[in-house]
């Protein structure tokens, strides 16, 4: 296709998320307008190559957090950033979804929709109409079986996707990044069973520290899934809703999923003036973004700002991984503390693909 550049303006990436980079990237490159399904790459490596390439080709991007375009995520940051709830020292972000590695009992009650706790020993054909080293791409060589395909059953195996953490992470940890305005943490720590080496969690958290600097407060951000929850969910101090973002301030706490928000405890807040909205509303998430493209105005999830969400999802599993509790260094994409987490952040590709 790419070698038929001239024949369009813009692409939408939809592939598996171990092959988004792969096709942003050259389109990038060529100066097309890409819209890209999330998360955004793979690794925290391809965010960063992502990120850079979008700046130089300066055209419209979008990465696929539709939440963001919903009128109840503008509610919520414009009440953080006006001090509803005071200073927010904690963010807690739940997601119920528990898919990925677990026992056969917990992934039924789970509605899971594979249960798998190994790499398939046999291979199954191949479905007519699958090109399977080409659906595999940069990741390494294993033979097709359907634990892997069709559906989003791929999504957690370590080579093809990074589970919960970075999908639904996405949308539910778009919130706190937004209306916090946050970029990257100095130190991160997962807790959880020990991790497989093929297959992400179904249940597990992650522990984010972010400094105050020019760009971003200082605030502790926690991430959970499966049958992990804030221990205020846990104790009956705020409802116990299915998934949330919980806004912890000197004044009060917010709780908020994708279509509702309530100010907590809600006594205090009776008499409470809301401030006007000052957030535009969205065109929606897909029209913004070919309103972009034609008129060169901003998107709202446009690579710069989802590439800085896709890192910091990652990291939490790249903790995960590396099993102990990671010192950051953004600027120099490296973790300071262990060199076990090395190869979380930058896999090595099958012979044949690169990526630049």
């Amino acid at each position: 296709m790419f070698d038929r550049a001239s024949e369009f303006d813009a692409v939408v990436v939809s592939t598996c998320e171990h092959t988004h980079a792969f096709a942003t990237l050259p389109a990038l490159q060529l100066g097309k307008h890409v819209y890209c399904e999330k998360p955004l790459t793979h690794s925290v490596y391809e965010a960063r190559v992502i990120r850079e390439a979008a700046a130089k080709a300066n055209v419209a991007t979008q990465m696929g957090t539709q939440i963001h375009a919903g009128d109840n995520y503008r509610r919520v940051v414009e009440l953080v950033q006006t001090g509803a709830v005071g200073k927010v020292t904690e963010c807690h972000v739940w997601v119920g979804r528990a898919w990925g590695l677990q026992s056969a009992e917990d992934a039924q009650k789970n509605r899971d929709i594979v249960h798998v706790t190994d790499r398939p020993a046999v291979a199954d054909p191949i479905p007519a109409g699958l090109n399977w080293d080409l659906w595999l791409g940069p990741a390494p060589e294993r033979p097709f079986n359907s634990v892997y395909f069709p559906g989003p059953k791929w999504y957690r195996w370590w080579d093809f996707g990074n589970g919960t953490m970075s999908d639904l992470g996405s949308h539910w940890v778009d919130l706190a990044f937004w209306a916090l305005k946050l970029r990257a943490p100095s130190t991160i720590e997962a807790f959880g069973d020990p991790a497989h080496p093929e297959i992400a969690p179904a249940s597990m958290h992650v522990k984010y520290e972010y400094k105050a600097s020019a760009q971003q407060p200082e605030v502790d951000v926690f991430w959970y899934q499966g049958s992990h929850k804030p221990e205020l969910v846990a104790n009956g101090s705020v409802p116990a809703w299915d998934s949330g973002v919980l806004f912890v301030g000197d004044k009060g706490m917010l709780l908020s999923d994708y279509g509702r928000h309530v100010l907590l405890p809600e006594d205090r807040f009776q008499d409470f003036r809301r401030p006007d909205p000052f957030i535009p509303k969205s065109l929606g998430h897909h029209e913004e973004w070919l309103h972009a493209c034609r008129t060169g105005d901003p998107t709202t999830c446009n690579f710069e700002y989802a590439s800085w969400l896709t890192e910091a999802n990652h990291l939490g599993n790249v903790a995960y991984r590396a099993g102990q509790k990671l010192e950051w260094d953004a600027e120099k994409m490296k973790v300071t503390n262990t060199s076990a987490a090395d190869h979380f952040i930058r896999r090595d590709y099958r012979s044949g693909w690169s990526l630049g």
